[in-house]
């Protein structure tokens, strides 16, 4: 039994009387963080409104952890007092006219980020049941603040759940806000991480969230929480060829070809390649110039081997082994280009290689590429200044807008709710790419809000180690991205 009416306790705010606007301007602006966990839970800063609209911005999402507003860790039983500083920013955001998108980080039932909740919003009626409670609650709270001041962002970046079961988790909310407050404007996030248009969602009448995160080697370079980031790719933009992880047997015609890297090693210098794949019998070979360094025979079958895992793949009737070890040989001095090739058989792949003191990661695992030839640089790093071009500004257009305008062509608005570069990936690489994502977008007629105003994706207090920073009301901006932001 929902306890306590607590939809009742919690005090409406005063009436504004003003309807929602058909669709929304061009939202601009940033995530302000201060509610996005529970243990780091603080108070809006009316410093940061006022910033955003001097700066000629008009948008703040509130990114929020619904166990700061639960008393005494019941999710069914809401604290009216915690939710006094939500109030404080939407009043700030009246005073200097800055739109408030209110968004569930973590809501009943799902968080994006650890610790997982203990009941699943996907599966669980319950968890339902109370995520709707609590977006009723503020429903009921926030009635009356008009559209052009308020929405609602559902939840952030749903993961790991088909169409059918996050419309099911999203439509008992989306009711109990309409019967609270019928002209509340919705966003509902994409699926997979916010990117995924959900058209399944639209006989709902939400506008939708989606990302602005593509490609993470750009944007989330070297970041702590993704594992095995430090060794990504070092990020251009645009994103050309790197090292993929396949090298093709003349089995694969089409895709036979030698990896090639060229330097000038000035002394005899260690080579391992970490073997990960083998798919039938094949042979690899490595040479330094014309000198065959390494001759490496595979036939992968049944039972035990050379091989830790032993994989038949019915479909195709062959085996394709897992080998998962370092195979080592030794350049010689005075090589000035060494090549790997599979002279035989279908195709391997591998997980790393390591020419000296430089470590390659593969960061193109995508099937069908030739190998390419890479020159390692002075800097003792891959120069893929000449590789094609992968990703750039025209990908972006195709792959995270293209798709989301079939909506828009339905009737829904459409806003990037997060997006920005951490602080790891180098400023110009970092602004080049911000721009032509800002550029497609503002083509788009689409707003958007960088991930944070202070900290690594932010404007301010950034902590770039390549940026001159300004000094601002005691912080440090970093000027140049906030003349691109305000350019767009």
């Amino acid at each position: 039994m929902i306890r306590a009416l607590l939809l009742i306790l919690l005090p409406a705010l005063p009436l504004f009387g003003q309807a929602p606007t058909p669709a929304p301007p061009r939202w601009r602006g940033f995530n302000l963080l201060e509610m996005f966990r529970k243990e780091e839970a603080k108070p809006f800063r009316e410093d940061d409104f006022r910033t955003i609209a001097e700066w000629g911005f008009n948008f703040a999402r509130l990114p929020m952890d619904y166990r700061i507003w639960i008393q005494d860790g019941d999710w069914r039983t809401i604290d009216p007092g915690s939710l006094r500083n939500v109030d404080a920013a939407l009043e700030y955001g009246k005073k200097y006219g800055v739109h408030v998108s209110l968004n569930f980080h973590r809501g009943p039932g799902y968080c994006v980020n650890p610790p997982k909740e203990a009941k699943d919003l996907w599966t669980d009626a319950d968890a339902r049941e109370v995520f709707a409670l609590h977006w009723g609650a503020f429903a009921k709270r926030y009635k009356g603040i008009p559209s052009e001041r308020l929405s609602f962002d559902l939840l952030n970046e749903p993961a790991g759940v088909e169409a059918a079961a996050y419309v099911a988790a999203m439509t008992p909310a989306i009711e109990a806000i309409r019967r609270e407050d019928p002209e509340r404007r919705i966003l509902a996030e994409g699926l997979k991480w916010g990117n995924a248009p959900v058209p399944e969602l639209l006989p709902l009448k939400v506008d939708f969230s989606t990302r602005g995160y593509a490609p993470m080697g750009i944007s989330h370079y070297a970041a702590s929480w993704i594992p095995d980031s430090a060794k990504m790719p070092f990020p251009t933009w645009p994103v050309r060829q790197g090292v993929g992880d396949h090298l093709y047997g003349v089995g694969q015609p089409e895709l036979h070809a030698p990896l090639v890297f060229k330097d000038f090693f000035a002394a005899d210098t260690p080579f391992s390649i970490r073997v990960n794949t083998v798919s039938q019998k094949t042979r690899l070979l490595v040479l330094a110039g014309d000198k065959v360094v390494l001759d490496k025979p595979f036939e992968p079958g049944p039972g035990e081997g050379e091989w830790k895992k032993a994989v038949f793949v019915e479909q195709y009737k062959v085996w394709q082994n897992v080998y998962d070890r370092d195979y080592t040989a030794t350049i010689p001095a005075g090589t000035t280009e060494v090549r790997l090739v599979a002279i035989e058989g279908d195709w391997l792949t591998f997980s790393r290689l390591k020419l000296g003191s430089l470590e390659i990661v593969p960061g193109d695992l995508e099937w069908g590429r030739k190998p390419g030839t890479f020159t390692i640089g002075p800097d003792g790093r891959l120069d893929l200044s000449t590789s094609p071009i992968l990703y750039d500004h025209a990908t972006h257009q195709k792959e995270q807008i293209a798709p989301w305008k079939v909506l828009e062509a339905k009737g829904a608005a459409v806003h990037v709710g997060e997006w920005g570069v951490l602080n790891r990936t180098p400023h110009p690489v970092a602004l080049a790419w911000m721009e032509d994502c800002l550029r497609n977008w503002k083509d788009a007629g689409w707003g958007w809000a960088l991930w944070e105003l202070r900290g690594g994706f932010g404007v301010l207090d950034s902590n770039r180690s390549d940026v001159t920073y300004e000094e601002f009301r005691g912080h440090k901006l970093d000027r140049k991205m906030l003349d691109l932001l305000r350019a767009y």
